[in-house]
């Protein structure tokens, strides 16, 4: 909480500061008065998101459509005295609740030990002595002592700053760090001295440190002015999790005519109601599920007065009829789709913490299939995140190149040579010869190793200063075998050089080069070393000045430090480095480069495969942004491939971006693959733009920044090292910070996708032929004129809970298709229940229905007559021996269909007999179904059971309603087979036909990433490949051949021979 302050602390001097909060500077807070304020403000937590009350998660799984359908299905059956239905159908209900409940309670209690570990602490001066407390007792008044690699725990005004440097970039999005000062002597743009905290931005405020940054380098100590949600971070947490209420809402008939608080009301009632029936509220798939549930529900309905009527309306309704009414409506629900489905995403979400994936939200699960459009961030996810010294300039020509670095923290990886190296060239660090280091000395710089041997003074004095100027260090862990390396990137990697063997700083100096090579910095001299900037940067890379300048004695405060002591002059940091930093020697230039993960070329092709178009939105240089995309595959290395008025928008500024307004940005025949200099808010209008676009958009962050954008996205991504508040934003962390992982994200998603498609058409079928059946059988009217049950209420919930649930879990545990991958991605507004779905639920449920209707058919008619016997329905007598052979037969002949159905739909298209396609042995079927070891087992043992449930005495008649059977296993086996025999020519017909396909992605003339997928694919060695294909990310580069309806990579992929552009295409990009 923040404390009372006449205006911002920012605007205050430290001694204003001190007295507004009643602390001391050199003492800090005594423990009572510490105690007090604790007691006044709350603790210093960013309240993100807290555990979720266990009746909470019960009273939600209660709440499921399903369940409240099958509540509704056991009072009808308590209602008409059938306990035994009634009493299985409580036990369904008891059974997906549970289950739901405890997946759920066991993810929100993981939850709650994640955040525990997270709980860090602050070093905090109480009575004068430093003590070490959880950072959620820091309070307002708090003096809080920072060093190198602290995080912030609070708002602070700084009061000390020993070279204090501050990464804000998750706050502000500025990646480079902030250097702190004491004085209050802020300005605004104007250079007018700050009045209002209005008038300058956060990363501005100099004097101030804030709450979740981490310190780069240096000392401080500063006075805690706000903690918890009302600092900064916590102002932008507040934001990102206010619930807003819907457009259209308000009942205030002042500001919208005297029809607000009718038309309010009704729409807040239809919200609730909504929200309670699962109707508007939850998942896509979950609003699916809950209406089909109800349309369900609906058909249940209908197919009662189907069943009343046929009976003619009796008054009062006989116990037969409403019983027979009831088991048809059971028959419609899949009871156990609530359990499979739960369960299944759970197996999915433990699959993707294996690829380094946190899921925390399920909705997550089934978005992930239908992104079109990832925006990711350049630094550590399509980058290492690791700087490295690639070019060094020194005065006058001199270039030199680092080659072959394969760690960026190792000074002996890679050679330096005063060439440019050949692109071919891949040197073999192992046969250096072993150095002998200092440890002693962490900043010392030993010779350089060149390629021709070269020791040059200039290099050395480069090398020297490098090592130096900044506060990292690099050291060799002999125990590990590994280099350590402590301190921010870009100095590590200036460090690492120097251990090898900007405009701002060449305007104060006077000189470059030393020796023969020193010249007077002219304006000639000045637009030449800019040149070599740009060249640098152009390649991607950062560029530094090193420059030197020889000191005579020692820095003395008060002699030199820039300060005119005589006229009263304070202490000045900026006026101190002023006196030093001057007439300074520029020896050279250092492009420090954050070079690609090798992974992440592959990775986008494998999203161009899919029809998924990949966008970097990062904080660098334009024309930095630019060469890691093309060197990356977002962009295409020639430009000249793509129309002029794409072209000149592909790779756009934030700045430009964010002027055009929403008009502009729609008529642009295709939104850029680049925005450079990128912004939180230029996020959120790119998040904005593609939704325009119809697109389906997932967002990588990491920032407390990022956090609006992430929380706007479909599917908001944060990085595993990122903010606590991005997380919280998020549904889900990316663990490693790497695309590739973003990328077996997608592909885990799909395959869910894919296996709640197959799980899905397996219990619907099946209550498609179940309802067939069950409606036909009214005809079969005994004596008394009541119809007679094909199959028994129970036998519908053994089959549905039972028969199907297990085949039902194997199919959610199908590995992902080779074809996975090379389809465009699903219809989020269609979902599961594509047209094929729907199609093949009708003809397999048909078909089944006819099998089993033939089967009773043939038994009774065939065999006996068609004597139906009397009330059969309830219990067993010798005239109903034909009704309950029968039954058993459909019984036995329905289990299996649903079982087979399960290997069936191992993939809904291919046969079941050559389910791989890249299977060459001649019947492979064997091999095929036993690949899911589950499923296979779940199928064998299903098959096996029908026979005890058949001739077990008591529980065949008394329960099921069946009796033995002998010669009726050959009509089993018979219907069996030409269910089969169906199946594979419904198949076999949309094969041949082409008809209800998910085509493959056509790919044109380029397609990103493929040019470094193929250079991936050539480097190689095989222990990388088997790393590759062990963790799922396969790398498939055949081209597909089939036209796609949805979002196709048309016109974007650039034919490549050994990286050489050898043809054009299509000069268009796909749509956005």
């Amino acid at each position: 909480m923040a404390a009372e302050f006449p205006r911002h602390p920012f605007l205050l001097s430290v001694r204003e500061v001190e007295q507004a909060l009643g602390t001391d500077v050199d003492k800090g807070l005594t423990s009572s008065r510490a105690a007090e304020l604790q007691q006044k403000y709350p603790p210093n937590e960013l309240d993100v998101g807290g555990s979720i009350a266990w009746y909470t998660i019960f009273i939600r799984q209660l709440a499921n459509a399903m369940i409240l359908v099958l509540f509704f299905a056991m009072a009808l059956s308590f209602g008409v005295s059938d306990y035994i239905e009634g009493g299985v159908l409580a036990a369904v209900i008891v059974l997906n609740v549970s289950i739901g409940f405890y997946q759920e309670y066991g993810a929100e209690k993981k939850m709650d030990a994640l955040r525990a570990l997270s709980s860090p602490s602050a070093s905090v001066l109480r009575d004068g002595k430093t003590v070490v407390i959880p950072n959620a007792e820091v309070v307002p008044g708090d003096i809080v002592l920072l060093k190198m690699g602290d995080t912030v725990p609070a708002d602070l005004r700084m009061f000390e700053a020993m070279n204090l440097t501050c990464d804000e970039s998750s706050l502000t999005g500025e990646t480079i760090p902030v250097e702190k000062q004491t004085a209050n002597d802020i300005c605004t743009d104007t250079g007018a001295p700050a009045e209002d905290e209005g008038e300058v931005g956060i990363g501005d405020r100099i004097n101030m440190a804030y709450a979740t940054t981490t310190v780069q380098k240096g000392r401080g100590r500063g006075i805690v002015t706000a903690t918890g949600m009302k600092t900064e971070v916590g102002k932008i947490a507040e934001q990102t999790g206010r619930k807003r209420r819907k457009e259209g809402r308000s009942m205030n008939w002042k500001k919208y005519g005297k029809s607000a608080p009718i038309k309010g009301g009704s729409r807040r009632v239809y919200d609730f109601l909504g929200k309670f029936l699962g109707l508007t509220e939850g998942t896509p798939l979950q609003i699916k599920l809950a209406k089909l549930a109800y349309l369900l529900f609906f058909c249940a309905l209908l197919l009662a007065v189907v069943v009343f009527g046929v009976n003619k309306f009796v008054q009062p309704l006989p116990k037969e009829v409403v019983i027979y009414a009831i088991s048809t409506g059971i028959a419609i629900i899949p009871e156990s789709l609530v359990a499979v489905l739960t369960i299944s995403m759970v197996v999915a979400t433990t699959a993707m913490r294996k690829v380094n994936v946190v899921v925390r939200d399920l909705s997550a699960l089934e978005a992930l299939g239908g992104v079109t459009n990832i925006c990711s961030d350049k630094t550590g996810t399509l980058t290492q995140g690791a700087m490295i010294v690639k070019k060094v300039f020194l005065p006058p020509s001199t270039i030199l190149t680092v080659s072959g670095s394969t760690d960026p923290a190792d000074p002996y990886k890679g050679t330096v040579t005063n060439q440019p190296p050949p692109s071919s060239s891949s040197p073999d660090s192992s046969s250096d010869p072993e150095k002998t280091r200092d440890f002693d000395q962490e900043r010392s710089t030993p010779p350089s190793r060149q390629e021709n041997g070269r020791d040059d003074p200039e290099l050395r004095l480069f090398m020297l200063s490098a090592a130096l100027c900044n506060l990292s260090t690099v050291i060799l862990d002999e125990k590990e075998g590994a280099w350590k390396t402590t301190g921010e990137p870009t100095e590590i990697a200036l460090q690492v050089f120097a251990h090898r063997s900007r405009g701002e700083v060449l305007d104060l100096c006077e000189w470059i080069g030393i020796g023969e090579s020193r010249e007077k910095v002219t304006e000639e001299v000045k637009e030449r070393i800019m040149k070599q900037m740009t060249e640098f940067a152009a390649l991607g890379q950062r560029v530094l000045a090193v420059a030197y300048r020889p000191w005579e004695g020692k820095y003395v405060e008060g002699k030199n430090d820039g300060v005119n002591h005589a006229a009263g002059g304070e202490k000045n940091d900026d006026a101190a480095r002023s006196a030093v930093e001057k007439d300074l020697i520029l020896l050279g230039l250092a492009g420090i480069y954050d070079p690609p993960r090798r992974e992440t070329s592959p990775s986008i092709y494998e999203c161009a495969k899919a029809g998924i178009k990949v966008h970097m939105l990062t904080g660098d240089h334009p024309e930095t942004a630019k060469s890691i995309a093309k060197e990356v595959g977002i962009v295409p290395s020639n430009m000249g491939i793509l129309p002029s008025g794409i072209a000149n928008t592909v790779v756009m500024k934030a700045t430009d971006f964010d002027k055009m307004s929403e008009a502009e940005i729609d008529a642009m025949e295709e939104l850029p693959l680049v925005i450079a200099r990128c912004a939180p808010e230029t996020k959120t209008r790119m998040v904005e733009a593609l939704r325009r676009r119809d697109a389906f958009m997932a967002m990588t962050g990491d920032g407390v920044n990022d956090a609006p954008s992430l929380s706007t996205a479909d599917v908001g991504i944060a990085m595993g090292s990122g903010s606590d508040v991005a997380k919280s934003a998020a549904k889900i962390v990316l663990t490693d910070d790497k695309f590739n992982s973003i990328v077996a994200a997608i592909k885990e998603g799909r395959r869910m996708f894919e296996n709640i498609q197959k799980f899905v058409l397996h219990l619907l079928s099946s209550n498609v032929g179940e309802v067939i059946l069950l409606i036909a059988g009214l005809g079969f009217q005994d004596d008394t004129g009541f119809s007679v049950f094909p199959i028994s209420p129970l036998e519908i919930l053994w089959i549905n809970m039972v028969t199907s649930s297990f085949p039902a879990f194997g199919l959610g545990r199908e590995r992902a298709s080779v074809e996975v991958m090379r389809k465009p991605p699903h219809d989020k507004r269609r979902g599961v229940f594509t047209n094929q779905i729907l199609a093949d639920m009708m003809v397999y449920g048909l078909l089944m229905g006819t099998c089993t209707l033939m089967t009773f058919v043939i038994v009774v008619y065939g065999r006996y007559g068609g004597h139906l016997g009397h009330d059969c329905n309830r219990v067993y007598s010798d005239s109903c021996e034909p009704v309950f052979r029968a039954r058993a037969a459909v019984f036995a002949e329905l289990t299996w269909l649903i079982l087979i159905s399960a290997w069936e739909f191992k993939d809904i298209r291919r046969s079941m007999f050559r389910l791989n396609p890249d299977d060459t042995s001649r019947f492979p079927f064997f091999k095929d179904v036993y690949q899911n070891k589950f499923l296979f087992w779940a199928v064998a043992i299903g098959a096996v059971s029908v026979f005890p449930t058949v001739y077990i005495p008591y529980l065949n008649r008394d329960v099921f309603k069946h009796t033995s059977i002998s010669w009726e296993w050959g009509v089993v086996v018979g219907m069996t087979i030409v269910y089969v025999v169906g199946i594979e020519m419904w198949k076999l017909t949309k094969r041949r036909l082409n008809i209800l396909d998910d085509h493959k992605v056509v790919q044109g003339s380029w397609s990103q990433g493929e040019e470094g997928a193929k250079k991936f694919a050539r480097s190689m060695g095989l222990g990388h490949l088997k790393s590759w294909l062990s963790s799922g990310r396969t790398s498939t580069f055949g081209r597909s051949e089939s036209k796609s309806k949805a979002q196709s990579n048309e016109g974007m992929t650039q034919s490549t021979q050994q990286g050489i552009t050898t043809q054009q295409g299509t000069n268009s990009m796909p749509p956005v």
